[in-house]
Protein backbone atom coordinates (compact mmCIF):
# COMPACT_ATOMS: atom_id res chain seq x y z
CA UNK A 1 0.00 0.00 0.00
CA UNK A 2 2.96 2.35 0.32
CA UNK A 3 2.56 3.39 -3.62
CA UNK A 4 -0.71 4.92 -2.73
CA UNK A 5 1.20 7.05 0.33
CA UNK A 6 0.81 9.86 -2.29
CA UNK A 7 -2.53 9.73 -3.53
CA UNK A 8 -4.02 9.30 0.39
CA UNK A 9 -2.44 12.51 1.28
CA UNK A 10 -3.43 14.15 -1.66
CA UNK A 11 -6.96 13.33 -1.81
CA UNK A 12 -7.20 14.38 2.46
CA UNK A 13 -5.99 16.99 1.33
CA UNK A 14 -8.13 18.20 -1.07
CA UNK A 15 -11.32 16.89 0.43
CA UNK A 16 -10.41 18.99 3.75
CA UNK A 17 -10.06 22.10 1.64
CA UNK A 18 -12.96 21.19 0.12
CA UNK A 19 -14.74 21.20 3.62
CA UNK A 20 -12.91 24.21 4.51
CA UNK A 21 -14.29 26.10 2.25
CA UNK A 22 -17.94 25.13 2.78
CA UNK A 23 -17.25 26.30 6.18
CA UNK A 24 -17.72 30.24 7.23
CA UNK A 25 -19.15 31.65 9.74
CA UNK A 26 -22.14 33.91 8.08
CA UNK A 27 -24.92 36.34 9.20
CA UNK A 28 -26.74 33.00 10.79
CA UNK A 29 -23.97 33.17 13.06
CA UNK A 30 -23.82 29.17 13.20
CA UNK A 31 -20.75 27.60 14.14
CA UNK A 32 -19.35 30.80 15.63
CA UNK A 33 -17.78 28.76 19.25
CA UNK A 34 -14.83 27.19 18.66
CA UNK A 35 -16.57 23.81 19.70
CA UNK A 36 -18.70 23.95 16.43
CA UNK A 37 -16.08 24.71 14.60
CA UNK A 38 -13.68 22.34 15.96
CA UNK A 39 -16.16 19.33 15.47
CA UNK A 40 -17.70 20.01 11.96
CA UNK A 41 -13.58 20.34 10.94
CA UNK A 42 -12.66 17.13 12.38
CA UNK A 43 -15.99 15.64 10.83
CA UNK A 44 -14.53 17.09 7.37
CA UNK A 45 -11.27 15.11 8.16
CA UNK A 46 -12.78 11.63 8.44
CA UNK A 47 -15.14 12.46 5.26
CA UNK A 48 -12.02 13.02 3.73
CA UNK A 49 -10.00 10.21 4.89
CA UNK A 50 -12.51 7.81 3.92
CA UNK A 51 -12.91 8.85 0.41
CA UNK A 52 -9.30 8.96 0.10
CA UNK A 53 -8.78 5.22 0.97
CA UNK A 54 -11.55 4.45 -1.30
CA UNK A 55 -9.34 3.89 -4.69
CA UNK A 56 -6.46 2.10 -2.92
CA UNK A 57 -8.89 -0.29 -1.54
CA UNK A 58 -10.98 -1.32 -4.55
CA UNK A 59 -7.04 -1.64 -6.20
CA UNK A 60 -6.01 -4.06 -3.99
CA UNK A 61 -9.32 -5.82 -4.12
CA UNK A 62 -9.73 -5.38 -0.37
CA UNK A 63 -14.07 -4.29 -1.15
CA UNK A 64 -14.55 -5.34 2.75
CA UNK A 65 -13.21 -1.70 3.67
CA UNK A 66 -15.88 -0.07 0.78
CA UNK A 67 -18.46 -1.07 3.39
CA UNK A 68 -17.04 1.68 5.91
CA UNK A 69 -18.54 3.99 3.10
CA UNK A 70 -21.94 2.85 4.13
CA UNK A 71 -21.15 3.40 8.00
CA UNK A 72 -19.62 6.97 6.87
CA UNK A 73 -23.51 7.35 5.39
CA UNK A 74 -25.06 6.65 8.56
CA UNK A 75 -22.77 9.01 10.66
CA UNK A 76 -23.30 11.81 8.63
CA UNK A 77 -27.07 11.30 9.11
CA UNK A 78 -26.37 11.58 12.67
CA UNK A 79 -24.47 14.91 12.23
CA UNK A 80 -27.99 16.21 10.80
CA UNK A 81 -29.66 14.47 13.83
CA UNK A 82 -27.03 16.42 16.24
CA UNK A 83 -27.38 19.75 14.27
CA UNK A 84 -31.20 19.85 14.55
CA UNK A 85 -31.23 18.77 18.07
CA UNK A 86 -28.51 21.49 18.78
CA UNK A 87 -30.16 24.19 17.69
CA UNK A 88 -33.94 22.86 18.82
CA UNK A 89 -32.63 23.50 22.18
CA UNK A 90 -31.11 26.96 21.58
CA UNK A 91 -34.77 27.98 19.61
CA UNK A 92 -35.96 28.93 22.98
CA UNK A 93 -33.55 31.65 24.09
CA UNK A 94 -34.51 33.19 20.37
CA UNK A 95 -36.54 36.28 20.70
CA UNK A 96 -37.54 35.83 17.18
CA UNK A 97 -37.48 31.75 16.48
CA UNK A 98 -35.74 30.17 13.24
CA UNK A 99 -38.45 27.69 12.94
CA UNK A 100 -38.73 24.13 12.16
CA UNK A 101 -38.40 24.05 8.71
CA UNK A 102 -34.81 26.61 8.82
CA UNK A 103 -33.23 24.77 11.46
CA UNK A 104 -33.73 21.22 9.12
CA UNK A 105 -32.22 23.44 6.20
CA UNK A 106 -29.23 23.98 8.27
CA UNK A 107 -29.20 20.65 9.53
CA UNK A 108 -29.53 19.36 6.01
CA UNK A 109 -26.64 21.49 4.74
CA UNK A 110 -23.86 20.58 7.33
CA UNK A 111 -24.73 17.05 6.37
CA UNK A 112 -23.93 17.52 2.94
CA UNK A 113 -21.10 19.17 3.28
CA UNK A 114 -19.57 16.11 4.71
CA UNK A 115 -20.33 14.47 1.50
CA UNK A 116 -18.76 17.32 -0.30
CA UNK A 117 -15.64 16.30 1.01
CA UNK A 118 -15.91 12.67 0.88
CA UNK A 119 -16.67 13.19 -2.86
CA UNK A 120 -13.71 15.65 -3.68
CA UNK A 121 -11.48 13.27 -1.94
CA UNK A 122 -12.98 10.20 -3.92
CA UNK A 123 -12.76 12.44 -7.04
CA UNK A 124 -8.89 13.24 -6.91
CA UNK A 125 -8.45 9.87 -5.85
CA UNK A 126 -9.73 8.45 -9.42
CA UNK A 127 -7.90 11.67 -10.76
CA UNK A 128 -4.53 10.07 -9.33
CA UNK A 129 -5.39 6.74 -9.97
CA UNK A 130 -5.74 7.36 -13.58
CA UNK A 131 -2.18 8.37 -14.12
CA UNK A 132 -0.77 6.14 -12.08
CA UNK A 133 -2.56 3.33 -14.29
CA UNK A 134 -1.41 5.65 -17.42
CA UNK A 135 2.07 5.61 -15.76
CA UNK A 136 2.68 9.68 -16.01
CA UNK A 137 5.24 10.72 -13.62
CA UNK A 138 4.15 11.58 -9.91
CA UNK A 139 3.68 15.11 -10.17
CA UNK A 140 1.50 14.81 -13.51
CA UNK A 141 -0.69 12.49 -11.04
CA UNK A 142 -0.91 14.86 -8.32
CA UNK A 143 -1.80 17.58 -10.46
CA UNK A 144 -4.71 15.42 -12.28
CA UNK A 145 -5.78 14.54 -9.12
CA UNK A 146 -5.88 18.06 -7.92
CA UNK A 147 -7.39 19.79 -11.05
CA UNK A 148 -10.18 16.41 -10.64
CA UNK A 149 -11.08 17.42 -6.89
CA UNK A 150 -11.00 21.10 -7.54
CA UNK A 151 -13.79 20.84 -11.07
CA UNK A 152 -15.54 18.65 -8.03
CA UNK A 153 -15.43 21.12 -5.35
CA UNK A 154 -16.49 24.20 -7.62
CA UNK A 155 -19.51 21.97 -8.72
CA UNK A 156 -20.67 21.06 -5.91
CA UNK A 157 -20.25 24.13 -4.07
CA UNK A 158 -22.31 25.88 -7.02
CA UNK A 159 -24.86 23.12 -6.59
CA UNK A 160 -25.75 23.49 -2.40
CA UNK A 161 -25.48 27.32 -2.81
CA UNK A 162 -29.25 27.69 -3.36
CA UNK A 163 -31.11 30.67 -3.74
CA UNK A 164 -32.11 33.56 -2.29
CA UNK A 165 -35.55 35.62 -2.36
CA UNK A 166 -33.91 38.02 -4.83
CA UNK A 167 -33.87 35.09 -7.47
CA UNK A 168 -37.72 34.70 -6.89
CA UNK A 169 -38.89 38.17 -5.84
CA UNK A 170 -38.49 41.90 -5.89
CA UNK A 171 -38.82 43.19 -2.59
CA UNK A 172 -39.43 46.97 -1.70
CA UNK A 173 -39.79 49.20 1.14
CA UNK A 174 -43.36 49.85 2.61
CA UNK A 175 -45.48 52.20 4.72
CA UNK A 176 -47.20 51.64 7.89
CA UNK A 177 -50.55 52.88 8.64
CA UNK A 178 -53.18 52.06 11.47
CA UNK A 179 -56.49 51.38 10.69
CA UNK A 180 -57.80 52.01 14.39
CA UNK A 181 -55.74 49.62 16.82
CA UNK A 182 -54.94 47.59 13.50
CA UNK A 183 -51.66 47.82 11.85
CA UNK A 184 -51.48 47.32 7.97
CA UNK A 185 -49.03 47.05 5.70
CA UNK A 186 -49.71 47.88 1.46
CA UNK A 187 -53.61 47.53 2.64
CA UNK A 188 -52.82 43.91 4.44
CA UNK A 189 -53.68 43.98 8.17
CA UNK A 190 -50.35 42.59 10.08
CA UNK A 191 -51.71 42.94 13.80
CA UNK A 192 -53.90 44.08 16.43
CA UNK A 193 -51.90 46.53 18.82
CA UNK A 194 -54.39 48.23 21.08
CA UNK A 195 -51.95 50.28 23.45
CA UNK A 196 -50.69 53.96 22.27
CA UNK A 197 -47.51 53.77 23.28
CA UNK A 198 -46.45 50.40 20.81
CA UNK A 199 -48.39 52.32 18.08
CA UNK A 200 -46.29 55.22 18.63
CA UNK A 201 -43.42 53.82 18.45
CA UNK A 202 -44.35 51.65 15.08
CA UNK A 203 -45.22 55.30 13.58
CA UNK A 204 -41.56 56.92 14.70
CA UNK A 205 -39.14 53.54 13.97
CA UNK A 206 -41.23 50.74 12.50
CA UNK A 207 -39.71 50.06 9.18
CA UNK A 208 -41.87 47.89 6.44
CA UNK A 209 -41.40 45.87 3.19
CA UNK A 210 -43.16 43.87 0.34
CA UNK A 211 -42.10 40.74 -1.07
CA UNK A 212 -43.24 40.48 -4.89
CA UNK A 213 -43.24 37.04 -6.42
CA UNK A 214 -41.82 37.00 -9.86
CA UNK A 215 -43.74 34.23 -10.93
CA UNK A 216 -46.04 31.37 -9.42
CA UNK A 217 -43.51 28.86 -7.92
CA UNK A 218 -41.98 31.83 -6.59
CA UNK A 219 -45.78 32.78 -5.00
CA UNK A 220 -46.22 29.08 -3.44
CA UNK A 221 -42.53 29.40 -1.83
CA UNK A 222 -43.51 32.29 -0.11
CA UNK A 223 -47.04 31.13 1.29
CA UNK A 224 -44.66 28.36 3.36
CA UNK A 225 -45.18 29.34 6.89
CA UNK A 226 -41.60 28.51 7.28
CA UNK A 227 -39.92 30.40 4.86
CA UNK A 228 -41.50 33.26 6.59
CA UNK A 229 -40.37 32.38 9.72
CA UNK A 230 -36.64 32.36 8.39
CA UNK A 231 -37.04 36.06 6.64
CA UNK A 232 -38.34 37.21 10.49
CA UNK A 233 -35.55 35.72 11.53
CA UNK A 234 -32.87 37.12 9.13
CA UNK A 235 -34.28 40.44 9.72
CA UNK A 236 -34.13 40.41 13.29
CA UNK A 237 -30.85 38.76 14.00
CA UNK A 238 -29.11 41.52 11.43
CA UNK A 239 -30.96 44.53 11.96
CA UNK A 240 -31.23 43.94 16.19
CA UNK A 241 -35.08 44.29 16.89
CA UNK A 242 -36.53 46.38 19.53
CA UNK A 243 -38.00 43.87 21.43
CA UNK A 244 -37.81 41.71 25.04
CA UNK A 245 -39.99 38.82 26.32
CA UNK A 246 -43.04 39.19 26.34
CA UNK A 247 -43.64 42.10 23.55
CA UNK A 248 -45.78 40.63 21.54
CA UNK A 249 -46.65 43.40 20.01
CA UNK A 250 -43.01 43.92 18.27
CA UNK A 251 -42.65 40.52 17.21
CA UNK A 252 -42.59 41.07 13.04
CA UNK A 253 -44.86 38.89 11.54
CA UNK A 254 -44.87 38.29 7.74
CA UNK A 255 -48.61 38.17 6.01
CA UNK A 256 -49.61 37.34 2.45
CA UNK A 257 -51.59 39.07 0.64
CA UNK A 258 -54.33 36.50 -0.36
CA UNK A 259 -55.28 38.35 -3.12
CA UNK A 260 -51.94 38.69 -5.36
CA UNK A 261 -49.37 36.45 -3.04
CA UNK A 262 -47.53 39.60 -1.98
CA UNK A 263 -46.12 38.95 1.50
CA UNK A 264 -45.65 42.32 3.66
CA UNK A 265 -43.69 42.44 6.89
CA UNK A 266 -42.95 45.30 9.47
CA UNK A 267 -40.47 45.61 11.86
CA UNK A 268 -39.40 47.95 14.84
CA UNK A 269 -35.02 47.68 14.59
CA UNK A 270 -32.88 49.50 16.98
CA UNK A 271 -31.38 51.17 13.72
CA UNK A 272 -34.30 52.07 11.33
CA UNK A 273 -33.35 51.72 7.93
CA UNK A 274 -35.59 50.38 5.09
CA UNK A 275 -32.63 50.31 2.89
CA UNK A 276 -30.77 47.64 5.36
CA UNK A 277 -34.21 45.72 5.51
CA UNK A 278 -34.83 45.30 2.15
CA UNK A 279 -31.29 44.07 1.50
CA UNK A 280 -31.67 41.77 4.65
CA UNK A 281 -34.72 40.21 2.98
CA UNK A 282 -33.64 39.85 -0.40
CA UNK A 283 -30.65 37.67 1.19
CA UNK A 284 -32.55 35.36 2.93
CA UNK A 285 -32.26 31.86 1.51
CA UNK A 286 -34.96 30.37 0.12
CA UNK A 287 -35.71 27.06 2.07
CA UNK A 288 -35.61 23.53 0.20
CA UNK A 289 -38.98 22.49 2.21
CA UNK A 290 -40.17 25.53 1.16
CA UNK A 291 -39.66 24.89 -2.88
CA UNK A 292 -42.96 24.00 -4.93
CA UNK A 293 -43.32 22.91 -8.58
CA UNK A 294 -47.05 22.79 -8.40
CA UNK A 295 -47.62 24.38 -11.87
CA UNK A 296 -45.31 21.58 -13.72
CA UNK A 297 -47.29 19.29 -11.50
CA UNK A 298 -50.47 20.56 -13.11
CA UNK A 299 -49.18 20.89 -16.61
CA UNK A 300 -47.85 17.48 -16.30
CA UNK A 301 -51.34 16.27 -15.04
CA UNK A 302 -53.49 17.58 -17.57
CA UNK A 303 -51.51 16.48 -20.26
CA UNK A 304 -51.57 13.14 -19.14
CA UNK A 305 -55.94 13.46 -19.63
CA UNK A 306 -55.30 14.94 -22.74
CA UNK A 307 -53.19 11.87 -23.66
CA UNK A 308 -50.33 13.86 -25.19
Amino acid sequence: MNEYFILIVTSLIMGTIGRLLMMKVDYRQYPTYPQSFLGHFTLGIIAAGLGAVAIPAIAEKEFVAITFLALAAQQFRDVRNMERQSLDNIEVTELVPRGTAYIEDIAKAFEARNYLALLTALGTGIGYFTGQYLKFPILVRILMGVVLGSIIIVGLKQMLKGYSIEDIADVRAAEISFEGPLLTVAGVIIMNIGLKESQKIYKEKGTAIEIIPRHEDAMSILANIGQRQAIQHNASTQLGIRKDIDEPDFTPIARRNPKNGNVVMAIVTMEPNVDCLVEVVKRTPVLESSKRKALDVAYTSKNEKLGR
